[in-house]
């Protein structure tokens, strides 16, 4: 079953500092950490701050062209996790006809919320992700589950550029 998320914020992993991306399911009971690169953070963050860059960023440059083809996103959908690497498809309506279109979730997350679209999540995969399911080294496991146990949802900050 596919449930509706939200973009809750963006953090930094503490030991890699790297980027991650929380989804969070509607009643914020249940976050989904994607760890993504720098490039995506930024296009989500200016996003969620409302900045309007002077030039069209590539994310507002897709959203565009499918615009000007007589499209429109209808939802994205982080669909599976497969060796550490999640998916995600892009959900269209070109000139009445559906397509879907594999894609980064990084990259959907950051058109969604260009298009003002839906972003969702297979249920199973929200459970799979919390019940530690990765990643699989368990050390790295126990430390990541407890870091995201210790996670207050209302204090995730931006990620900042």
């Amino acid at each position: 079953m596919l449930i509706e998320v939200t973009v809750k914020g963006l953090t930094l992993d503490p030991v890699t500092n790297n980027p991650i991306v929380m989804l969070a399911d509607r009643a914020g009971e249940r976050v989904l950490p994607i760890w993504i690169n720098t490039c995506e953070a930024s296009a989500i963050s200016m996003q969620l701050e409302n900045f309007a860059p002077a030039r069209p960023m590539t994310h507002d440059l897709l959203r565009n062209v499918i615009a000007d083809l007589d499209a429109r996103v209808e939802r994205v959908v982080v669909t599976e996790l497969k060796d550490n690497t999640f998916y995600a498809i892009i959900h269209l309506t070109v000139r009445g006809e559906r397509m879907a279109i594999d894609a980064r979730p990084s990259d959907a997350i950051a058109l969604a919320l260009r298009s003002a679209s839906p972003i969702m999540v297979d249920d199973a995969l929200i459970d799979s992700v919390q019940a530690g399911e990765v990643p699989a080294d368990r050390t790295e496991n126990d430390r990541l589950q407890k870091w995201l146990e210790s996670l207050d949802p209302d204090e995730l900050g931006k990620y900042k550029m």
